[in-house]
């Protein structure tokens, strides 16, 4: 049987906690190491539906994408939403693992998973931050080509098929698409990257005015999908990865997180 450690290390090995960005706050952040785990719950988010679902699941380790616990912490009381969260895990027992910025970093993770998602082929980094050991760049976001020459509509709506959007903001910058950037999540400052790289359009999430502008100026295509819909395409493939490395372990995505805002 794996132990709560064991899964962390096993993760630090297939997306290096090194590669989190300064201001991060990703790794083993709740439980006990040497914890046993027979069930696992895979999770954008570690919300309370999302630790209820674990307590219903009798799971020993949520492995989520967002820190649970961000910035200080300077106490540990009912009295914020940090602090009921962590204290439930802790009554519980429930370990949580979160993999954040290194695994929007790493080959395979959130940014690979958004752009195969899209469509797009022969994808890079745009923002190379170091190289692996094998001498391989990683990196936040993607770059990639289309296997064909779309305009902004027909590849918002190939967008919007393959994230299940309800709906997608758009800015036309009257050019087609071809070489198509991502960033899931809030990726708007990456717009000079984008720029750098050569690319069309750029999709991603929480796009200010400012950037919208900024791109508009630049004629670069913008698509914001929403924060939730660009990320959590990586729970499929983080759930295969501890199944497959894990073979004993039962490892379920949860079903309990969704958007949390909807469309009129």
């Amino acid at each position: 049987m794996a132990t709560v450690r064991e899964i962390f290390n096993w993760l630090d090995q297939r997306a290096p906690f090194r590669y989190q960005l300064d201001f991060d706050n990703a790794g083993f952040l709740v439980g006990r190491g040497e914890r046993q785990v027979q069930r696992c719950l895979v999770a954008l988010d570690i919300t309370p539906a999302v630790i209820d679902e674990a307590i219903a699941l009798d799971c020993q380790l949520i492995v989520a994408h967002h820190p649970v616990i961000w910035g200080k912490l300077g106490q540990v009381t009912d009295e914020t939403i940090t602090g009921q969260k962590v204290l439930t895990l802790v009554e519980k027992g429930i370990a949580a693992i979160c993999a954040h910025t290194n695994l929007d970093a790493v080959e395979g993770g959130v940014n690979t998973q958004l752009a195969q998602r899209v469509g797009l082929k022969e994808t890079v980094p745009l923002e190379t931050d170091g190289t692996d050991e094998a001498g391989h760049p990683y990196g936040i976001g993607r770059v990639g080509e289309l296997p064909a020459v779309l305009s902004l509509d027909d590849f918002a709506r190939q967008v919007k098929t393959a994230l299940d959007l309800e709906g997608i903001r758009l800015m036309d910058a009257r050019v087609p698409v071809r070489r198509v950037a991502v960033g899931g999540g809030a990726c708007g400052g990456m717009l000079p990257q984008v720029k750098a790289m050569g690319c069309d359009t750029f999709l991603t999430a929480e796009l200010k005015h400012d950037v919208y502008l900024e791109a508009q100026a630049l004629g670069i295509n913008l698509l914001d999908a929403g924060h939730y819909s660009t990320e959590t395409v990586v729970c499929p493939a983080l759930a295969a990865w501890l199944r497959e490395a894990f073979p004993e372990v039962s490892v379920k995505i949860a079903t309990r997180q969704r958007e949390v805002f909807t469309y009129l």
